[in-house]
């Protein structure tokens, strides 16, 4: 009688371990196939989702790099290092560093153009009868050798709708302040275009497309731009680009981009890598 119960337990003991370990692997894959899902600005396309960082999870974007060439033969380089945590349900706390290295004439210039805060609040989920809402606040801080003149606040509003065919997307966002003079080292610094988000107004729709057995989103964007330089005209941008998880806390992703007129008319491709992992609660 002992040995019969001795050998339920067992079995029971076995089957609880084996069921663990299959939850364990079904989590992981889970996650695998949904963090590429979470399309953030730049990342790799400058219009974004209306979704946020999860929850108790911080978010670590350490190789955001931008390369430019305009229609002269100038490059500029663009390095953000970014931090995202998700402090609240569905509302995020992202701090930014970006980086600039640009060619002007005979001369180059290289440092830190700011410090970019920012606060994202996606309003709700996507039901069958509503898109997914999101408002964004941020503010580019004047921090460093080529850091804007100024702090310039942004408001962007962004949604996002499935259908069976694709992810559509909407941004538009606003820039507060007075236009740029570029008469100084630092008021160069904040012209790079390799800082998009610095415009007077931006507005943009994408298109993304999942695929969950591969763990890989692929998207295009559209987007037309007011440079806050003074003197520059409106720029329209199209884009193309894919995200791929390479494992259930880091994704990759890269990106290519054409600016079809405006005054830097040229090309741009983006490469990015995201470490995701989760706090203790």
């Amino acid at each position: 009688m002992r040995d019969d119960r001795r050998r339920r337990k067992r079995h029971w003991c076995g089957a609880a371990i084996a069921a663990g370990a299959v939850l364990t692997l079904t989590t992981a894959t889970a996650n695998a196939q949904t963090e590429y899902y979470n399309t953030d600005r730049g990342r790799p396309l400058q219009i974004e989702d209306a979704y946020v960082t999860e929850r108790h999870a911080v978010e670590l974007k350490l190789s955001s790099l931008r390369l430019e060439r305009d229609s002269g033969g100038v490059y500029n380089w663009g390095l953000e290092p970014e931090i995202a945590w998700g402090f609240l349900p569905r509302t995020q706390l992202e701090i930014g560093a970006p980086l600039v290295f640009r060619e002007f004439g005979s001369q180059h210039q290289s440092g830190l153009a700011g410090l970019d805060i920012s606060l994202m609040h996606n309003l709700n989920v996507e039901t069958r009868t509503w898109p997914a809402l999101a408002i964004r606040a941020d503010l580019l801080a004047p921090f460093g050798g080529l850091a804007p003149p100024r702090a310039y606040p942004s408001f962007t509003g962004i949604l996002t709708r499935t259908y069976h065919w694709a992810r559509v997307h909407l941004n538009g966002r606003y820039t507060m302040g007075e236009e740029i003079q570029t008469t100084s080292a630092a008021d160069l610094g904040a012209a790079n275009p390799a800082a998009p988000e610095l415009s007077r107004w931006l507005a943009g729709i994408a298109l993304d497309q999942t695929f969950p057995l591969q763990s890989m989103l692929l998207g295009g964007e559209f987007f037309a731009r007011q440079p806050l330089i003074a003197g520059e005209s409106l720029e329209y941008n199209a884009g193309a680009g894919v995200r791929y998880q390479v494992s259930p806390t880091l994704a990759l992703d890269g990106g290519i981009g054409l600016r079809t007129n405006g005054d830097a008319t040229g090309w741009y491709v983006t490469f990015g890598s995201a470490y995701s992992f989760g706090l203790v609660r």
